[in-house]
């Protein structure tokens, strides 16, 4: 079968050749009808050899969907046929936090080895794929795979991160969202739909804020200094009572700690690299940081109910696998409006 890997380190990914999978016991095979692109497959590809820990080669695609095409044995949830969603964050199905479902904070993954598709085991751009479990699979109910795989990262992740704000974000409240792409588009569908929250957008150029204002933005703001200004000035001196970075490079970390106000939250989504120093006089009087990682499978369903009531839509740009070196290109050059997806057997 065809398969998007990432061969060799420094190198762009390409589409190979490689064996077709055998389904083994306990395991879910896939056709795979979609997967994602998403700037963590960026992040890992521009890691140097001395911190790159994925394996190579690597096949791509953390946020997969697909149709059953055989079970292992011992395999009773789904069967041949099934429109499923991959639940990406695999963990080791025992320990505390997998047993309330929130594998992305599973307490033996890193010790046991084990690793999310596409971020070190087999991923979903290719024609089929295993699923380790059938526990890490979640029916799409009658939803278009390639309109709605990347609710799996682009939606968990950001569902996630609000989740946790909400009781912050009642009615008369302000929530900022910095970065307007794949998931921050999504979060602001998310904070709409929701919370009862006022919605502020910042990015870096007016193209990036018409998105944002057409996927239910309130205000938008170009994200730079004076932005704090701005976010100050509409909520009455206060600050945003939640500040959700989805960039995470160290401006804009710096503008949310700035634009938070007392007893805020400020949330580090983006895997940019920046940090945040916490202190007396640091940041307002007790706002609280935090950098979540994903989210649960409970939550996943959640988003996908979300999906299917029609509170939010992911825009997307789709790709043959043929295609997919051309979709990563295009993401290096921020060129992705929304997310891009690749479908494989199209």
């Amino acid at each position: 079968m065809k398969a998007l890997q990432y061969r060799e380190i420094g190198s762009r990914p390409e589409v190979v050749e490689v064996p077709d999978p055998e389904v083994g016991p306990g395991q879910v095979l896939l056709k795979v009808t979609a997967a994602g692109v998403c700037h963590s497959d960026e992040f890992i590809m521009g890691l140097p050899a001395e911190q790159y820990v994925y394996g190579l080669p690597l096949t791509l695609g953390h946020e997969g969907a697909g149709i059953v095409e055989a079970v292992g044995e011992g395999v009773t949830g789904v069967r041949p046929g099934d429109a499923v969603a991959v639940y990406g964050p695999w963990g080791c199905g025992r320990c505390h936090m997998c047993a309330q479902g929130k594998e992305n904070y599973c307490l033996n993954a890193a010790a046991e080895h084990i690793m999310p598709p596409g971020l070190g085991a087999p991923g979903s751009m290719a024609e089929y794929m295993i699923v380790d479990s059938e526990r890490h699979l979640v029916p799409l109910g009658g939803l278009d795979p390639v309109k709605n795989v990347s609710l799996t990262d682009a939606g968990l992740t950001p569902y996630h991160a609000i989740k946790n704000s909400l009781p912050k974000l009642g009615a008369g409240t302000t929530a900022v969202v910095i970065g307007t792409g794949g998931l921050g588009h999504v979060g602001i569908q998310i904070l709409r739909a929701i919370s009862g929250a006022t919605v502020v957008a910042l990015d870096v150029n007016d193209e990036k804020l018409a998105l944002a204002r057409e996927v239910g933005a309130e205000h938008t703001l170009l994200s730079n200094p004076a932005a704090v200004d701005a976010v100050r000035e509409l909520t009455g001196g206060r600050g945003a009572n939640a500040v959700f970075d989805f960039v995470g490079v160290q401006p804009t970390v710096d503008l949310a700690g700035a634009m938070a106000a007392t007893e805020g939250d400020v949330t580090i989504v983006g895997i940019g690299g920046g940090a945040l120093p916490v202190g007396f006089g640091r940041v307002a009087y007790d706002v609280a940081v935090r950098a979540p990682y994903w989210g649960s499978r409970a939550e996943l369903i959640e988003v996908l109910d979300l999906a299917r009531a029609g509170r939010v839509e992911v825009e997307i740009e789709t790709y043959s696998l043929e295609e997919a070196p051309k979709a990563y290109e295009r993401l290096h050059e921020g060129r992705i409006r929304g997310r891009a997806v690749i479908v494989p057997n199209a």
